[in-house]
């Protein structure tokens, strides 16, 4: 059964309906993985076993005919623990970590009957932007299997592009939701701030971190996010606002009309790919054309979003990867002869040499006599990129851009030099500085490979960028163009 053109809602029917079962549509799910992932490389473990038992007693009781996620079957990042299922962030150091509980994400998905079929490849600790630095394999772009899928997340990005999933969960840091969805031509959403809880992903930077859904539309995003999202007592950064029902606002009476949109100059400038910019520039044309005005502005403190969120990002990655001591849990080197060396040898061989990198830049950056030369800057620096995006929403209800200056670059080429790999999220990482939602639907391609489009608004107002990214999907077909098996290069 083929239901990769489906959406949530036409799978949810059909099941409701018993035009097909629960336990048909998740062997097709890992017949789709079984046929693709051996050369994809985007699931790092498959749950099938405990997938087709939880199937198998959907279909004796009957699907939720008022839960449009009973009996789907959807993959999640390997940095968010699932109860019984071999979790790893893509790190020896977590090679062979079962947690004991369910993050509350999955433990949400699961009262409400999706079905869990597998954990994603991603970066090490969610630290890359391409999944080359994973412990264990190289994911693949699903249009061409010789360029990157993007990260960290590539993993659920790759799987939902080609069709393995229907939708995804990943992780966002500086771009990580947003940069693999643009690369693989899917809707990816990094909402506000405190929107969903943290409690059970595996700490970066505890200050960025956000949990977002990737799909193949944005009703589907949309869907997704108002199931996952809420205050949990688990996290005290999650906000007690009201989760509005994304998708119910979306319908053919949606519309742009009238709406003001912020386009900044700094999103188009020196280093973005000229395809790029045209794929974007007719997208505002898009916009105009639905009704909107697209107005030309500027994020000035923009262009130091990349040093001040890896100074900030690396400080509290030191922090929070503290705990990885080769004593309580994780990697416990054999070669020891000490108490020291049981920590030095645990982590030098447990961590890859990305998370090594970042680990001490943080820790350089929060020693006694550099804090204030260093972390305490781009803390400020923050502050003025926060300003700048509250100047530009203040009158306009959303702002728009590419999501990378650049669309998927080949395996290899940029990880050798870790300043470039750094600067292809310069677009993305502001917006993780300001905590704001940012969204990635597809707007075209660039030299055969997809471009995103960022869409970035309000705090806690994911709702304008669902209705104005429904719209001009709409009103365009990127969406409905799918990468063949094998990708198309």
């Amino acid at each position: 059964m083929n239901y990769f053109e489906k959406d949530l809602t036409t799978l949810h029917d059909d099941l409701v309906a018993k035009r097909i079962s629960v336990t048909d549509l998740v062997k097709a799910t890992f017949d789709n993985i079984s046929a693709t992932d051996p050369e994809l490389n985007a699931f790092l473990t498959l749950n099938q076993d405990a997938a087709l038992k939880k199937a198998a007693e959907m279909d004796e009781k009957g699907v939720d005919a008022d839960n449009i996620l009973a009996g789907i079957p959807l993959a999640i990042k390997d940095n968010i623990v699932t109860n019984g299922l071999t979790t790893t962030a893509a790190s020896k150091m977590l090679e062979n970590f079962v947690p004991v509980y369910d993050a509350t994400v999955v433990k949400q998905l699961n009262e409400q009957g999706v079905i869990n079929v597998g954990k994603t490849n991603m970066d090490e600790f969610a630290m890359g932007g391409s999944t080359e630095n994973s412990a264990f394999k190289t994911t693949k772009n699903a249009w061409d299997y010789t360029r990157v899928p993007g990260g960290s997340s590539g993993g659920s990005a790759a799987a939902v592009a080609s069709g393995e999933v229907i939708a995804a969960l990943g992780s966002d840091t500086g771009g990580s939701i947003r940069q693999p969805s643009s690369f693989n031509g899917i809707v990816g959403m990094k909402p506000t701030y405190g929107r969903i809880s943290r409690w059970g992903l595996i700490a970066f930077a505890s200050s960025l971190d956000e949990i977002g859904p990737m799909t193949r539309t944005v009703k589907d995003n949309a869907i997704l996010l108002s199931a996952v999202a809420g205050h949990d007592d688990h996290d005290m950064t999650t906000s007690t606002k009201e989760v509005p029902d994304f998708a119910a606002e979306l319908n053919d009476q949606t519309s742009v009309k009238g709406m003001k949109i912020g386009l900044p100059k700094e999103y188009l400038g020196e280093g973005v790919d000229q395809d790029v910019k045209d794929a974007i520039l007719a997208a505002a044309d898009k916009y105009r054309e639905l009704g909107a005005t697209v107005d030309e502005v500027s994020l000035p403190h923009n262009k130091y979003g990349v040093a001040a969120y890896y100074i900030i990002a690396s400080s509290e990655a030191s922090s929070n990867l503290q705990r990885f001591d080769g004593i309580r849990y994780g990697h416990r080197s054999k070669d020891v002869k000490n108490l020291e060396d049981v920590y030095v040898n645990s982590r030098t061989e447990g961590f890859g040499d990305e998370v090594k990198r970042r680990i001490m830049l943080g820790t350089f950056s929060l020693s006694a006599g550099f804090y204030d030369a260093y972390f305490k800057k781009a803390a400020q620096v923050r502050t003025l990129i926060i300003n700048d995006f509250q100047a530009v929403l203040k009158d306009h209800d959303f702002i728009m851009g590419p999501v990378a200056p650049t669309p998927a670059f080949k395996i290899g080429d940029e990880i050798s030099d870790p300043m470039t790999m750094y600067m292809n999220d310069v677009l993305t990482i502001p917006v993780n500085l300001a905590g704001l939602p940012g969204m990635s639907i597809p707007a075209g391609f660039a030299k055969g490979m997809p471009v995103g489009m960022q869409l970035i608004g309000r705090p806690f107002d994911e709702s304008t960028l669902y209705k104005a990214g429904y719209v001009f999907e709409q009103a365009t077909d990127f969406h409905k163009q799918t990468p063949k098996q094998g990708g198309n290069n």
